[in-house]
């Protein structure tokens, strides 16, 4: 009797992966924690700028405070002339809020265009938000103003006298460990009453 012989095969299956989909998810910020995130980046920046605005060094404040003439002497010989003494009390006002050194003060003297002469002081010290006042006495002898010695009389007959000045100070401001420098010039006009000897008017601007 013939024996059948019969074949097995085996087959191995291999499970693919199904497809996949990714979905990438952000941090959600409810509009509350935005708005409120807004506003405190505002209201830092609003304060970050009085900061600078209030720490930022500035040239100190300078004022003519007194002008009184001393003595008036026109000369006819040999040549037209005219001695000239002025008191002058400068204030130096320090507006920032460190202390200020200056190396000197200078204070120049016009009369209608012409340049009498000037002085410079002595170095000083003014605190934070403090101020200081400068004496100056002004000697000019012999200053030839030719034709404008007429117009000294006239106005010296009128009772009021202007004359142009020109205030330079140089120093340094003391913030923490440094020192920065500064340089400040003011031009002022200023219209001198000469028998109460004090200031009518006065008009001053930067430089």
């Amino acid at each position: 009797m013939a024996l059948a012989h019969s074949k097995a095969e085996y087959y191995t299956h291999t499970h693919l992966p199904p497809h996949q989909n990714y979905v990438v998810l952000t941090p959600y910020y409810p509009p509350f924690n935005r708005n409120r995130c807004r506003i405190f980046c505002t209201v830092l920046l609003i304060l970050l700028a009085a900061t600078v605005f209030f720490l930022w060094p500035c040239n100190p404040d300078v004022k003519i405070m007194r002008f009184k003439l001393n003595r008036v002497h026109v000369h006819t010989f040999p040549r037209v002339a005219v001695d000239i003494s002025i008191f002058v009390t400068v204030k130096v006002r320090n507006t920032d809020v460190y202390s200020m050194d200056y190396a000197f003060l200078d204070v120049g003297v016009g009369y209608r265009g012409k340049r009498l002469g000037h002085v410079r002081s002595e170095s000083g010290h003014v605190t934070s938000r403090g101020s200081s006042y400068v004496d100056a006495v002004l000697e000019f002898d012999g200053v030839e103003l030719l034709s404008d010695v007429v117009f000294l009389l006239e106005d010296l007959a009128k009772g009021t006298v202007p004359f142009d000045t020109v205030t330079e100070i140089k120093g340094h401001l003391g913030v923490y460990i440094l020192q920065v420098p500064l340089m400040a010039k003011v031009s002022c006009e200023v219209l001198v009453n000469t028998v109460n000897q004090t200031i009518a008017h006065q008009n001053c601007y930067a430089g």
